[in-house]
């Protein structure tokens, strides 16, 4: 039986192919991979062979953005059962022994490793195949009214909640998100879900402003400057990762507002309306990844809270794997792009008789 697999070797070079199946330690269960969401990381990797500082340096299976079902449970007895439909949180937590960080904020570990990164040698292999080994501590079961496919969705939409939450209590406020791309989205979702007053969301395309009005969320062109400074927002969430994004952003907070800058802005320096954020009296904040709140996310996507469905705009099999990074790759077009493994067919309980045999 293969394992088919999506693989980055280098800039332009992203391979289908049949990497073996996987080799668990005590630790680790067999996930039979169902849906995993193509995220900006893994385009980067495809684009240009590096995400920021992250090089790659050898072949690397992509993908973070996880759900699927057990099919061997994890030896040392941890971990869900087999036939236990999950949701992946990829990141190992990792201390340098020097750099000091919040214990309670693992996120910002600095030695961390996160699945489909290159950030270290060996690079940390992602879950883009059919079946993948992973450490048990990183599978959260999925309650029924989850199914697999909104579940893929846990990972990003988390990063989304853990940047709404950065600003604190977004009930009755208005929120503005600049840059509505498949993170902006979900920060929309998260801030009406947390009780926004109004959500206003910012795209220089029309598709993705779309997708926010159907989420719920009033839309406005990014182009139209003076409309958007005219805004005075309580809360507003930089998830473009542009530098005109960012001047944006400043400019569209009222004073003594928050600013949540979630999307990675290039290495070096980048120029900012800094007089503005200083006269204004605006809280910056950074906001990456996330830290405790994978199973609130688990919980709203599943009780109907958190209501995602239109962020998804594309779903591929994994054979499709260079369309689907190709429409990922087009925010005119597209939003969250889903590809398809063995899991997403229903086959588990076949693929566990067979890694089992």
């Amino acid at each position: 039986m293969s394992n088919t697999a999506v693989v980055a070797h280098a800039a332009d070079d992203l391979r289908i192919e049949d990497v073996g199946e996987p080799a668990p330690a005590a630790d680790e269960a067999i996930v039979e991979v169902a849906y995993g969401g193509v995220c900006g990381s893994d385009l980067h990797y495809w684009r240009h062979g590096a995400a920021g500082a992250s090089i790659l340096r050898e072949p690397m299976v992509l993908g973070h953005e996880l759900s699927g079902t057990v099919v061997v449970a994890a030896a040392d007895g941890t971990g869900p059962a087999v036939g236990t439909r999950v949701a992946v949180h990829p990141l190992t937590p990792h201390g340098d022994g020097v750099t000091p960080y919040p214990e309670d904020r693992p996120n910002l570990a600095p030695a961390s490793t996160y699945l489909g990164s290159a950030m270290h040698l060996p690079h940390t292999q992602g879950g883009f195949a059919d079946r993948v080994a992973l450490p048990a501590r990183m599978l959260y079961p999925l309650p029924e009214t989850l199914d697999l496919r909104r579940g893929a969705l846990a990972e990003p939409a988390a990063v989304a909640w853990h940047a709404v939450e950065r600003a604190g209590s977004v009930t009755g406020l208005r929120v503005v998100v600049i840059g509505s791309g498949p993170i902006g989205l979900l920060a929309a979702a998260v801030a009406l879900h947390h009780g926004a007053a109004e959500v206003i969301a910012t795209d220089l395309h029309s598709r993705p402003r779309e997708i926010a009005e159907q989420l719920g969320a009033r839309t406005l062109d990014a182009r139209e400057g003076e409309a958007i400074a005219a805004l005075h927002a309580d809360v507003v969430i930089e998830s473009s990762g542009t530098v005109p994004g960012l001047a944006a952003a400043v400019s569209a907070a009222q004073r003594g507002g928050t600013v949540v800058l979630v999307g990675l802005q290039r290495s070096g320096d980048v120029p900012a309306p800094v007089a503005t954020a200083i006269t204004r009296e605006l809280t910056l904040v950074g906001s990456f990844r996330f830290g405790a709140e994978f199973a609130d996310v688990i919980a709203a996507l599943a009780d109907g809270s958190l209501a995602v469905d239109p962020v998804v705009t594309h779903t591929f099999t994994a054979a499709e794997a260079l369309d689907a990074f190709a429409t990922a790759g087009d925010a005119s077009v597209s939003a969250k792009v889903l590809l398809a493994f063995a899991g997403a067919s229903g086959s588990a309980g076949a693929a566990a008789a067979a890694v089992a045999s």
